[in-house]
Order: C-alpha cells, then sequence, then structure tokens
C-alpha cells in the first residue's frame, strides 16, 4: 500500500508555545498560520494546532510493559539514529518524560526503541524507532 501523510488536528492552549516547541525543539517547519491556529511538517505529516478556550482534561491510561500509556496521544516513526538523537536532545533540554527513553521487544520481531512527553499544552506524543522498518505492522 502506497504510503500517505496523515492529517490531524489537536488542541492547544498557546500557540506561540506551540510553535517554539515544535519548531524549536522538534525541528518541525511552520506551515500555514492564522490567528486561533498553525499548520505544522510533523516528519512529512501535517498536524494542525488548534487554540482551545477551555481546560483539557487528561485522559486515560493503558498499562502497557509496566508503565502507563497514554490512550490519547499522537506521533512519528523515526529511523533509528534520527530517534536516538532525538532522545538526548530532549534529554539535555531537560524533558520531563511520561516513559523515558527505551527499547521494546528487544532482540524480537517488532523491536522498537520509544518515548513519551507532553507538548506545553499537555498532549502526549510519542516517537518510535523500529529497528527494522519491515516489522512495523508484523505480530
Amino acid at each position: 500500500m502506497q504510503q500517505s501523510p496523515f492529517h490531524l488536528a489537536f488542541p492547544v492552549k498557546d500557540l506561540k508555545k506551540t510553535r517554539e516547541f515544535f519548531e524549536g525543539l522538534l525541528g518541525c517547519e511552520i506551515g500555514r498560520t492564522a490567528e486561533r491556529w498553525i499548520d505544522i511538517n510533523f516528519y512529512g505529516n501535517q498536524i494542525s494546532a488548534h487554540l482551545v478556550d477551555d481546560e483539557m482534561p487528561h485522559g486515560p491510561t493503558n498499562h502497557v510493559d509496566g508503565k502507563d500509556v497514554p490512550v490519547k496521544h499522537f506521533g512519528a516513526i523515526l529511523d533509528m539514529d534520527t530517534w536516538n538523537t532525538l532522545a538526548e536532545k530532549l534529554k539535555a533540554h531537560g524533558t520531563d518524560f511520561i516513559i523515558e527513553p527505551y527499547t521494546r521487544f528487544e532482540g524480537e520481531v517488532g523491536e522498537q526503541a520509544t518515548m513519551f512527553f507532553l507538548d506545553p499544552s499537555g498532549n502526549a506524543i510519542e516517537f518510535k524507532a523500529f529497528r527494522n522498518f519491515d516489522q512495523i505492522f508484523a505480530s
């Protein structure tokens, strides 16, 4: 199946902080902007941060590998070198991880590195990297 970029819209409390986070820390390019939203090139995908006035409650978690994974999250799958570089950059920045960078299924089919953290509005973000991209959907 041909890969197509996805689109995701998500709520934020502060557009300036959101832009600084995605553009400055994560290195994403900013696209179209308006008074209450910005488009972000999120690793080849279009995500749109929409300003909301209401408080955003934290959602439920699922217990995975002994860790509480936020059910409501989004992210990107990177190659291992890019993932490692990003993990080190986030650590050096003092990022407060929900789940510290670690490797799951080590030595097994689907071996992957993962990490979770929050954006300035409290949205959970996961970055993954697979040892072998051909195993992304392997069971």
